[in-house]
């Protein structure tokens, strides 16, 4: 329902918000929701994550004519398959005006800036398309790390990123392998011609970010939850491959797997492949509501800078409840069942992972003899050195 001005001058805009809130709890309430109190708290939990990822969309990263960098999915915003390895950031812009982008690149493994139509709360998965894209081997900086990139519809020298009429938001996508070396980019971004100090907020300006921020929570929220529930519908243990990714929003270059685990108290599930010659590659857990688990203090996720490969050169992740003393250990967090993504970027190939379910009594006797071992004390420092750098990485 649009909102107008005069919804802003009363409690208009308001009660709308508060209908569509209310209208949220159905998610976790609906029958075939997982109802254990683990699950009703996590389900309360993210949908206020939602809702502040939502908020950080449209309210503080929403406005094309004085753009800023929001943060909008992360550790604790957790939503969409998030990657444990990435840190995003989006922006509102318009195809019709010149902005700027300038910083320092940092050195994460990979990063891109893509400019693209609609936005991730719209609900429409299948139209959203990628207008242009920059990655960090076509960037040209200085020296010491340094660029500046603008983005306007007629083409200009030095980097820049292509707008059409449809190109509506601007995200920007930092991959880190090494999580305790690379370094988060350091960047702001501005309309050409904008005039500082940003004007007086009234309730023209801000009633489209409000009524796109009930569209997140709407029609965004079902989107997700429509992605996540046809994953959990297919084939256990298993997972579909996509092609390297063009024009869709996805990462440019990067070949998806997306699937569900199951896994018992008693078993233990072996996922395996060969890695291909890529820049990168990571696999990960992911809950009921297509949410990255904890990443930070649980290994639930791992990539070609933190697995160790077999002598075969084989990759054996193995997801199980209790520690089962081998360092490629994918820890579910409790849940039985829940989604997983592999990733591969800039593939040579598209391996097919492979999966077996065993006792877990009997685990060891189905891994290589090569197969690295850790005992309690080196789990607590991997563990302890995931979540500092973490903190680090996120700057909190």
């Amino acid at each position: 329902m649009p909102i107008s001005e005069k919804d802003l001058l009363t409690e208009g805009a308001w009660r709308q918000i508060q209908a569509q809130l209310a209208a949220m709890e159905t998610m976790v309430m609906e029958a075939d929701v997982p109802a254990s109190p683990r699950d009703r708290a996590e389900g309360w939990r993210y949908l206020l994550r939602f809702v502040a990822a939502s908020i950080r969309a449209t309210i503080v990263a929403g406005d094309p004519e004085y753009p800023e960098f929001g943060r909008v999915i992360e550790r604790g915003l957790a939503w969409g398959l998030d990657n444990p390895d990435c840190n995003y950031s989006m922006t509102r812009i318009r195809g019709d005006a010149i902005y700027r982008v300038a910083g320092s690149t940092g050195s994460a493994r990979h990063f891109e800036y893509q400019v693209n139509t609609g936005h991730f709360g719209d609900g429409n998965v299948g139209g959203w398309e990628t207008v242009s894209s920059l990655h960090r081997d076509e960037l040209e900086v200085d020296p010491d790390g340094n660029f500046e990139l603008i983005l306007s519809a007629e083409e200009q020298p030095g980097n820049w990123l292509s707008l059409n009429q449809h190109a509506s938001f601007l995200f920007l996508r930092q991959y880190f392998s090494s999580w305790e070396s690379e370094i988060p980019a350091r960047v702001f971004v501005e309309r050409v011609g904008a005039a500082y100090p940003e004007p007086e907020l009234t309730p023209a300006r801000l009633a489209p970010r409000i009524e796109e921020l009930i569209e997140w929570l709407s029609k965004g929220l079902r989107g997700w939850e429509a992605m996540s529930r046809l994953i959990l519908a297919t084939e256990s243990n298993a997972v579909t491959l996509t092609e390297p990714m063009e024009g869709n929003a996805g990462l440019r270059g990067q070949a998806y797997g997306l699937g569900h685990f199951h896994c018992e108290p008693d078993q233990a599930v072996i996922l395996e492949f060969r890695p291909p010659q890529c820049r990168m590659w990571g696999v990960q857990l992911c809950g009921w509501f297509w949410d990255s688990l904890d990443f930070a203090t649980r290994q639930s996720s791992l990539n070609d800078s933190q697995a160790i490969l077999d002598d075969d050169g084989v990759f054996r992740g193995v997801i199980a409840h209790e520690d089962p003393g081998v360092a490629n250990w994918l820890d579910p967090v409790g849940r039985v069942e829940g989604s997983l993504g592999v990733r591969y970027l800039f593939p040579g190939e598209v391996p097919q992972p492979s999966f077996r379910v065993v006792p877990a009594a009997g685990l060891r006797e189905e891994l290589p003899g090569s197969t690295t071992l850790v005992d309690v004390g080196q789990r607590q420092q991997a563990l302890e050195r995931r979540r500092r750098s973490v903190q680090l990485r996120y700057g909190y």
